[in-house]
């Protein structure tokens, strides 16, 4: 199956999802039946269906969704792994076998060292136990974090989102690539290409001021550690989903990737088909 690892639903209330922007074309409902021509027409069979708000409410309805729709492949949802009775979540959600990963929001939380406090620690050792994977959501700052997060549980399974959210927009590259490359050190972490167009200036973007970022993930992490995400529907704030899905495709096929990227990584990570 050709992949998308990335993608969101959900139904709009300005409460539940108050970092959607006012005025943008996702406030309002986007579900399965606004993303299946969209992936038709970019020749891919099904998602990974990922949480954009922190409850257990949406991890369920999520799960829900995908046994109504069969492409959506998979759900990463979310679970507060930071509570003490959390094994009794992952039970109940990793019971659905489309249940295949967890992921927490932290590029909004204030410390920077969120992913390595003890209380979040002892939760990330569980989820192998569970067969589940873990999301990393993070910006630049977030980086040093995580690598050490990543190597004191070498033994679990880690994907890093949106390629930490580099500064496209003013061009820069260091110390991301730095951090980038040091975190790729770890087997055990791979990388999405995803959400590129909305770091960049939602106005003014060209294909072209992609290309050094993702230079720098796919020589750090290499053709057996990237996966393609289109981060629907939040891409459409910078690009339709067929202008973002083109950057990432023009250059895995330019390096004879096509099918690592979209479809065996995938698939092997999230335990897919």
């Amino acid at each position: 199956m050709k992949i998308d690892t990335h993608q969101h639903f959900w139904r709009y209330d300005p409460v539940a999802y108050p970092w959607i922007p006012d005025g943008s074309a996702l406030q309002r409902d986007w579900l399965p039946a606004d993303l299946a021509p969209c992936l038709a027409a970019a020749g891919l069979d099904g998602c990974v269906a990922v949480q954009a708000r922190q409850t257990l409410e949406e991890s369920r309805w999520l799960l829900a969704l995908a046994d109504k729709h069969p492409f959506i492949a998979g759900v990463v949802g979310w679970v507060d792994l930071c509570r003490e009775a959390v094994a009794g979540d992952l039970a109940e959600l990793s019971g659905h076998p489309r249940f295949r990963g967890v992921r927490h929001v932290v590029q909004d939380e204030p410390d920077d060292r969120f992913l390595i406090r003890p209380d979040f620690m002892r939760g990330i050792s569980l989820l192998r136990e569970f067969g589940l994977t873990y999301d990393l959501l993070v910006f630049p700052r977030q980086l040093p974090a995580a690598i050490e997060l990543v190597r004191r549980f070498p033994e679990q399974s880690f994907v890093l989102d949106h390629i930490a959210k580099p500064p496209i927009k003013q061009g820069v590259l260091s110390p991301w690539r730095e951090w980038i490359r040091e975190l790729a050190q770890a087997p055990n972490v791979m990388c999405k290409l995803s959400g590129l167009v909305t770091e960049a200036d939602h106005a003014r973007w060209r294909p072209s001021d992609f290309g050094p970022y993702l230079d720098v993930v796919m020589e750090a992490f290499g053709p057996d550690r990237l996966m393609y995400g289109s981060d629907w529907p939040v891409c459409l704030l910078a690009a339709s989903y067929a202008a973002q899905h083109g950057i990432v495709a023009a250059e895995i096929s330019r390096r004879g990737l096509a099918d690592q990227v979209l479809a065996r990584n995938a698939c092997r990570f999230y335990g897919l088909g």
